[in-house]
């Protein structure tokens, strides 16, 4: 008896890989937190190795699942990263308005993702922690790049939902357009269902 389509198993249209890279400290888990459970802390513990989180939301009336993956910015971790850039189609890079050198290592992080993600792969700029400062070099830096920029802040929810739903609807976009190629029908679902499990993982949040 055959198996029934993919389709008709899933609860979701689509299921979207997403990955969070910057310094350590920027804020990267407290967006995640934020994002995925409504919730902020001002504790905060350094995330060791990388960690995840699921969310399903409503797009255009399809459901996305987003599989969002936190990465630890240390120096030390970075190897472990950089396994993970080939399966995420969109990469979400983050610093800290009131860190300077968090800003200033942005080009060091695109690079990494030009060298180990895919050609396609969907990039976003944020701007985090935009309650303690306004940063006006983030636009030009995205304006460079050809990517968008949001300032968020994890701890008054500033653009937090935006930034998800921004990066997610131009991966849909690209995905659908990829759909309609027949000879591409099954790269949608099959590329994203690999690799759930996080090499290691910490509870970890950030100042804000």
């Amino acid at each position: 008896m055959a198996a029934p389509p993919a389709r008709a198993r899933a609860d979701y249209d689509y299921l979207i890989k997403l990955l969070l890279i910057g310094d350590s400290g920027v804020g990267k888990s407290c967006l995640l937190l934020r994002f995925s459970d409504g919730s902020f802390t001002t504790s905060f513990i350094t995330t060791i190795g990388i960690d995840f989180k699921i969310r399903t939301i409503e797009l255009d009336q399809k459901r996305i699942k987003l599989q969002i993956w936190d990465t630890a910015g240390q120096e030390r971790f970075r190897t472990i990263t950089t396994a993970y850039y080939r399966g995420a189609m969109g990469i979400l890079l983050v610093y800290d308005v009131t860190d300077e050198s968090s800003f200033n290592n942005i080009r060091n992080w695109i690079r990494n993702i030009e060298q180990h993600a895919s050609d396609n792969v969907n990039k976003i700029l944020i701007g985090n922690k935009a309650d303690m400062d306004e940063s006006k070099r983030g636009q030009a830096l995205a304006d460079e790049y050809g990517i968008k920029f949001f300032e968020t802040s994890a701890k008054t929810n500033l653009n937090v939902e935006q930034v998800f739903f921004s990066i997610a609807r131009d991966i849909k976009q690209r995905l659908a357009e990829t759909d309609s190629k027949p000879e591409d029908k099954t790269i949608k679902i099959n590329k994203a269902e690999g690799g759930d499990a996080p090499a290691a993982s910490g509870s970890a949040c950030c100042g804000s």
